[in-house]
């Protein structure tokens, strides 16, 4: 689910709570002023007031009370409803699982108008989201790149380029090793020797 939606899914139920806990606020004023004036008018004072029904306090302290506790909630699980890496993750780990069955058993494969070298490549690449496949293509396509060379082909920024290597690579689709000031990137071994193959 997206954050940006969740998070105001849940400003939308507190700003709900808070409205109908008002109203209901209100209304218990409303009730206790009549009752005061009405009590007044015959004379009976403060005998009246056991009666009249709830405080509006009551009501104040039960908004506030509902509104923390939906809005607290929500906090606390807000990071594992909204991950939005979760499905990223998962299609990448069945890409990575489909990738390994392809390597581990090439006979099995069905027959295709596409070569089975780059089957495997294909199904991750289209697995993954537009961010992570953009600095994929281009270190499947040209093993050995250096994060500068994907910060030009790609367009995206220096942190966010580091952000979906080092995301790929816990992954294990690609690899860097350290190279002066920067990395070079290569992919992982499970898709160069599909490729070689």
């Amino acid at each position: 689910m997206n954050r940006r939606r969740a998070d105001m899914a849940a400003g939308v139920l507190v700003a709900a709570i808070f409205l109908f806990g008002g109203v209901l606020t209100w209304q218990a004023y409303q009730r206790q002023r009549a009752f005061e004036q009405m009590g007044s008018m015959i004379g009976m004072g403060s005998s009246m007031g056991a009666t009249h029904g709830t405080s509006p306090l009551l009501y104040v302290f039960g908004t506030l009370f509902l509104s923390a506790v939906v809005g607290g909630g929500y906090l606390f699980v807000r990071d594992e409803f909204t991950n939005p890496d979760a499905d990223t993750r998962s299609q990448a780990t069945a890409a990575s699982a489909d990738s390994s069955e392809s390597i581990a058993s090439p006979e099995e494969q069905p027959d295709s108008e596409t070569p089975q070298d780059t089957q495997p490549q294909a199904r991750v690449l289209e697995l993954l989201p537009e961010d992570e496949r953009r600095i994929l293509e281009p270190v499947l396509s040209s093993p050995g790149l250096t994060q500068i060379e994907l910060r030009d082909r790609s367009d995206f920024s220096k942190s966010k380029v580091s952000q979906t290597v080092s995301a790929l690579e816990k992954r294990g689709l690609l690899y860097r090793e350290r190279q002066g000031r920067t990395y070079r990137v290569y992919p992982s071994d499970g898709l160069t020797e599909s490729q070689r193959s």
